[in-house]
């Protein structure tokens, strides 16, 4: 079936080059910004180590699981859905996981674009000396007057979506996939560098040691919930991103090898991030549970007073700017394929309609730290709304229906002729899609309504 039913938006040029997109697509501010800092909070090496164990016994078979989805319906996520309903016999209403999907991805990025901004400002702030000779007071103040400045933050929002609708208006090959073989290669040696640098620092053996050595001590019901929940979020599933590239994905290609390339990339990245950091953070007698303030707060504190801080702050920034765009382009794709299928409109207008409206809810979210601060829906600002929303319930929900999907409803012949394992490998796969992942999600679910 898909070999006789190509997308009609193209199709990925090779292997590498879905390898490339979808990496990118993972690899985004969640390994840079956000696993240092929950490592850090979880206590270190034992917590990397639940967090891999997740990995391997969730991420990867959902992963597979929605690659295999998008491939075999070869249309947007809400299309492919009602697609695969039909050839399956089931409830049409399956098709509203495709909804859920693309919805999950649009407002994503209306406040990850927001973040991508402040990625993109700090780039010129280091390149300026901003952070040279500052002291921690004055780091908090130029990071508080950062959010405290709505024009600020509208301009650089308006420039990373631009950035990212620019690449998505130029279609697969065009776009999609010239971004991702530029930025992917770009990324990871600027990655080496900063790691490389961290090697050099006096407290790399103490950083390596963090990370690496489990003191399962510090591991609490709480840790391992979070490594779940991370390890899941972390691959971008249950937004629509990885079906509709699994879409693009010619068929001769093997799924299951593709998603063990993508996934241990995306962990190379997040483990290297940890590596480049936590030497920084030691050597500088800064706190490791910093939280999200890690970052923007503490990085730029280590920078200023280090040896080639101005160097390693300009490269830091632009890293995190080129793991936020990878993963924008494929947050706007599903919704951008579905107004071409269904709105038979041209992909450029396409883009300017979607890419528009979510800049426009991003505009909301810059407004949500500033002039809106006071306006709160559960005693949440706009931004920690969205993000609660997406994260904590959408993705999950969404991950564990397509587990559900992929190992109840979908015809298991269908499913063999897609991934085409040998007998042991497909029962493996099909033991942990039809029970592991789910009740893991669910679990990750559960403690995130508080009901554990």
């Amino acid at each position: 079936m898909t070999d006789k039913t190509p997308s009609i938006h193209g199709e990925w040029s090779s292997r590498f080059a879905f390898i490339l997109a979808a990496t990118g697509s993972a690899v985004g501010l969640g390994n840079i910004w956000k696993f240092p800092y929950i490592t850090g909070q979880n206590g270190g090496g034992a917590f990397v180590m639940v967090y891999l164990i997740c990995v391997a016994a969730i991420g990867i078979p959902i992963m597979i699981a929605e690659i295999m989805l998008g491939r075999r319906g070869r249309q947007s996520p809400i299309n492919t859905m009602q697609t695969l309903a039909a050839e399956a016999r089931v409830d049409p209403r399956w098709g509203y996981l495709g909804w859920m999907g693309m919805i999950a991805g649009f407002l994503i990025l209306a406040y990850y674009s927001v973040i991508a901004g402040w990625a993109m400002a700090y780039i010129f702030k280091a390149f300026f000396g901003g952070f040279f000779g500052t002291d921690g007071g004055e780091v908090k103040e130029m990071f508080d007057n950062l959010m405290a400045s709505p024009i600020q933050q509208i301009f650089w929002h308006t420039v990373f979506m631009f950035i990212t609708m620019q690449v998505v208006m130029r279609g697969v090959k065009g776009g999609l996939e010239k971004a991702v073989r530029f930025l992917m290669p770009a990324l990871f040696v600027i990655l080496i560098i900063l790691v490389a640098y961290a090697m050099a620092s006096g407290s790399y053996p103490q950083g390596i040691h963090f990370l690496f050595s489990p003191d399962f001590s510090k591991i609490n019901a709480d840790a391992v919930l979070t490594a779940m929940g991370h390890a899941f979020f972390t691959l971008s599933l249950g937004m629509g991103a990885i079906m509709v590239y699994g879409s693009y994905l010619p068929g001769h290609v093997s799924i299951a090898k593709t998603t063990f390339f993508i996934a241990g990339a995306d962990t190379a990245v997040a483990l290297l991030a940890g590596i480049a950091i936590f030497p920084l953070v030691f050597a500088n007698q800064l706190e490791v549970a910093t939280g999200p303030g890690l970052i923007f707060q503490t990085l730029p504190l280590a920078f200023g007073h280090m040896s080639g801080g101005w160097l390693f702050g300009v490269l830091f920034f632009v890293l995190l700017f080129f793991a936020a765009l990878t993963s924008s382009i494929s947050l706007i794709e599903p919704a951008v394929a579905w107004l071409v299928e269904n709105k038979n409109i041209a992909r450029q207008k396409a883009c300017v309609w979607a890419g528009t409206a979510c800049w426009g809810l991003g505009v909301a979210v810059v407004f949500s730290f500033n002039i809106w601060s006071g306006f709160k829906i559960f005693d949440k600002n706009l931004f920690e709304l969205l993000d609660y929303l997406t994260a904590n319930l959408m993705l999950p929900l969404g991950g564990l229906c397509i587990a559900v999907f992929a190992g109840w409803m979908m015809k298991q012949v269908h499913a063999e002729q897609e991934l085409e394992l040998p007998a042991q490998g497909f029962q493996a796969w099909q033991f942990l899609i039809k029970y592991v992942a789910p009740a893991a999600v669910f679990i990750v679910f559960l403690h995130v309504l508080g009901v554990l």
